[in-house]
């Protein structure tokens, strides 16, 4: 293990079933393996989706509501039962856990993105694992434009706020592949991609699951931000979470865009 920072996204499609309902067998074996990896002398920030799923699935929607404050509801829900679940989690593995709660408001100066900065530093020192998250309950498009974007968009900014060593994406495909697998059994999977142009841009599929807001042209655009910033990005299969691993020992199976600085 090499002790670097490392800032692990993973999304609605990842935490949940189908139903939106939370898959705790999934979820507990990335608690574990970041707990693991925090012992053994890495720095580990978790970026979590999943508020808006999770309140799907504790309401029992079926569908993902368009209208704003359903959402911000539905986040302000999901939430609670997202942090409670990692609380519980990681204190098994005697990690204790923050919550950092952003929209773009709050990383739009250089005075405000120290005070995330200093924030996320100070935990780092005292062993605690900031889960961060985009705050939907009030981050919508129509605020005065105060929303990030996408949880893959907030995971590369945070990476290059806290100079992070790596971004792990953990999503429902194994890499980026040449054109869409789910569609084209004939697909070829990227294992290295050292720049990002357009013809790499042309080759993300549309959006995600219901229950998310992305896609893998969301990973690519946060890939893009963060190699620019000297951050080396995976995108790998959350399916398992050991995979992680693998990505920290130099062996990643999924896709690596590799850093530009």
């Amino acid at each position: 293990m090499s002790g670097k920072r490392t800032v692990v996204k993973v999304g609605t499609s990842t935490l949940t079933y189908d139903n939106g309902k939370i898959n705790y067998r999934r979820v507990e074996k990335l608690c574990k393996v970041l707990s693991d990896l925090q012992n053994s002398g890495e720095e580990i920030l978790l970026v979590s989706s999943g508020a808006i799923g999770v309140g799907m699935g504790k309401t029992g929607l079926a569908e993902r509501p368009r209208e704003n404050r359903k959402k911000q509801a539905l986040a302000a829900i999901g939430q609670c039962e997202l942090m409670f679940m990692y609380d519980k989690l990681f204190g098994e593995y005697n990690h204790n856990v923050a919550q950092l709660l952003l929209t773009r408001y709050e990383v739009e100066t250089e005075e405000k993105r120290s005070n995330v900065i200093n924030t996320i530093d100070e935990l780092l020192k005292m062993s605690i694992i900031p889960i961060i998250n985009e705050n939907d309950t009030v981050a919508i498009d129509e605020l005065e434009g105060n929303k990030i974007g996408d949880n893959d968009m907030l995971s590369a900014i945070v990476s290059g706020l806290v100079r992070a060593d790596r971004l792990v994406i953990l999503t429902d495909i194994d890499g980026l592949y040449d054109s869409n697998p789910r569609t084209n059994p004939c697909a070829q999977k990227l294992d290295v991609v050292p720049k990002i142009n357009k013809a790499i841009m042309d080759m993300a599929a549309g959006t995600g699951s219901n229950r998310g807001t992305g896609g893998m042209i969301t990973k690519l655009q946060a890939a893009d931000y963060a190699t620019k910033r000297g951050i080396e990005v995976h995108v790998i299969n959350g399916t398992e979470p050991k995979a992680i691993y693998d990505v920290i020992e130099g062996n990643s199976g999924g896709t690596v865009f590799l850093a530009q600085q």
